[in-house]
């Protein structure tokens, strides 16, 4: 199914931390919306002709809105537009992409649901919609700016992890798992490749079902400029090698079907 452009309204923007912004948006995307997609968020600006994509962080089908939470990642960007629109403003999206997290998956299991960096926000929703015997979020963060914590805390047991050691365990999501002796049948994540390579790994010698999400450029986001390919275990039927279009057949894979 084609998305379509639409004008969604910003209905409160705040920022959380350094650098890391949360805006709520009324749209329609909101009402197909699923845990682990993502939408294409467009400025106002001519000059900026591709797309955004920003992971959703919350879902409310009832009051038709999204939440994304994302970095500013410098002075003259995309991201940094987006941090200065207010109530009221609109914005150009197009959404939901990709597929989502097969949450239903878990039911009656033990899950690690494992965030770092700004792959820690599509975590949030997940862990709201997830019913599972036992949730477990570990979240990684590079300082004390542990942004999403509490919203975390009403969902779940939380493990934190952080670069500099200021909160929970110093080092990475991995390092807080074996300070913790945490175990899990299953596990979900989102966050920067070496994260996700360290948990792959860690999942196929453990014999564990692992999704991740992963963190991409994108450039067109519907799987047309093949900017944003993986490598697969298996032939891709689109262009005959051994590529995954991450905005297509994404952002959530099965770990063992991608090499990282």
């Amino acid at each position: 199914m084609e998305r379509q452009r639409e004008q969604a309204v910003v209905v409160l923007q705040e920022q959380l931390a350094d650098g890391i912004f949360s805006m709520w948006i009324c749209c329609q995307a909101a009402e197909t919306a699923e845990p682990g997609q993502f939408i294409s968020m467009y400025t106002n600006d001519g000059s900026k002709l591709l797309p955004r994509p920003i992971s959703i962080c919350e879902i409310d089908k009832e009051q038709g809105m999204i939440r994304v939470v994302y970095r500013v990642t410098g002075e003259n960007t995309g991201t940094k537009q987006f941090s200065e629109m207010k109530a009221g403003d609109t914005l150009p999206i197009i959404g939901p992409l990709g597929n989502g997290f097969p949450y239903e998956l878990a039911d009656g299991k033990r899950v690690f649901l494992m965030g770092g960096g700004i792959g820690v926000p599509p975590i949030l929703e997940l862990a709201k919609q997830m019913r599972c015997e036992k949730k477990q979020i570990v979240v990684g963060y590079r300082d004390s700016q542990t942004f999403l914590k509490e919203e975390f805390e009403q969902n779940g047991e939380v493990y934190i992890s952080t670069e500099d050691g200021s909160v929970g365990t110093k080092g990475n999501v991995m390092d807080a798992i074996r300070e913790q002796a945490l175990e899990a049948d299953m596990i979900y994540a989102c966050g920067p490749t070496p994260m996700l390579r360290a948990i792959k790994q860690y999942a196929e010698e453990s014999n564990i079902v692992c999704y991740i999400s992963l963190e991409e450029r994108m450039a067109c986001g519907i799987g047309a400029c093949l900017a944003c390919v993986c490598k697969s275990k298996e032939k891709d039927h689109h262009t005959n090698v051994n590529n995954k279009r991450i905005c297509k057949d994404g952002p959530v894979f099965l770990s063992t079907e991608v090499e990282l």
